[in-house]
């Protein structure tokens, strides 16, 4: 039973949980958009679901109520994010939750946005729609970090990823593997889990890696390749350069040959040129900056000890 302290019920919790799960599962995966899960409720049943699709839309929101098979009146829904109530590219959430006849509607976090912010609350409860705040919000708040960085920092969320042995090897001259087998599905989920990759040239010259995701049945969502490659060493050989599409390849570099830099432009790959700073290097901050500007959200960075430590250090 709930108390005075905690107005939201066991069945309460348990229910925005089960959207936490579906928020998560589509995590990385919407583009601009957050994830949102979203479960609509009646006589304690739970009578339809919604999550945000690919590439964000349709909302979360929108789906659970298209895809109800039962009349929706004095129904409760439960989703992870305040709903949208703008015009954007698509009609705001509110205006389907107010004709739906849902009569409550619980949410642990306002959203972000400074469009959306705040509002939903005055628009749903002014139609008689009881609208409760505050759910599990720490899980929330961890659930939307990313987002949360996008929106307010204008950034990219950042995660890196590093394979070192017990004698903290990073790297081993010989056909040693560091990594098992089990750590490489770990690899291509995180691969699956961000919209770009990022590594240097360097990696990229003595790996020969691919960057794709190669986990059966998600291969269609390999990360785009980001690379920092200052004098354009890439080598014509590698698998990244043999894969490259208009699509799928930025290459961060500061100075090259004419020839070189129309082959690459030629195979399709995205250049951006940028200044170095004080120690010949490229300013990470300004390259975040600049995938974000290219619609980078979830990043990761899959180099060496130089990448990481010097975004460890950013």
């Amino acid at each position: 039973m709930s108390s005075k302290k905690d107005k939201f019920s066991l069945k309460d919790k348990n229910f925005m949980k089960l959207a936490f799960e579906l928020a998560r599962t589509r995590k990385g995966l919407t583009g601009s958009n957050p994830s949102v899960g979203c479960l609509i409720v009646k006589n304690d049943m739970i009578i339809s679901i919604g999550q945000t699709g690919y590439n964000g839309r349709p909302h979360a929101e929108y789906s659970a109520i298209k895809n109800s098979y039962e009349k929706l009146d004095g129904a409760k829904m439960y989703v992870t994010l305040e709903p949208c109530n703008h015009y954007g590219k698509t009609p705001p959430c509110t205006n389907l939750i107010i004709k739906s006849g849902i009569s409550k509607l619980i949410y642990p976090i306002e959203d972000i946005d400074k469009k959306v912010k705040g509002k939903s609350f005055r628009i749903l409860s002014n139609k008689n729609i009881k609208v409760s705040k505050g759910l599990l919000k720490k899980e929330a708040l961890s659930l939307y970090d990313s987002y949360i960085k996008n929106r307010l920092d204008k950034l990219p969320f950042v995660t890196a990823k590093i394979a070192v042995s017990k004698d903290n090897l990073i790297y081993s001259k010989g056909n040693k593997r560091i990594t098992h087998k089990n750590s490489d599905k770990l690899t291509h989920y995180l691969r699956y889990k961000n919209d770009s990759i990022m590594i240097s040239v360097k990696t990229l010259n003595i790996d020969n890696p691919r960057l794709d995701c190669r986990l059966k049945g998600y291969e269609k969502y390999s990360p785009k390749r980001i690379i920092l490659d200052k004098n354009l060493e890439i080598k014509l050989t590698s698998n990244i350069f043999k894969s490259a599409n208009r699509n799928n390849t930025i290459i961060f570099y500061n100075q090259s040959s004419l020839k070189k830099i129309k082959t690459l432009k030629k195979k399709g790959i995205k250049l951006v040129k940028l200044t170095l700073d004080k120690d010949g290097l490229f300013n990470l901050r300004i390259i975040l900056k600049k995938t974000f500007s290219l619609g980078v959200r979830n990043l990761l960075i899959e180099g060496g000890d130089k990448i990481t430590k010097k975004f460890d250090k950013r």
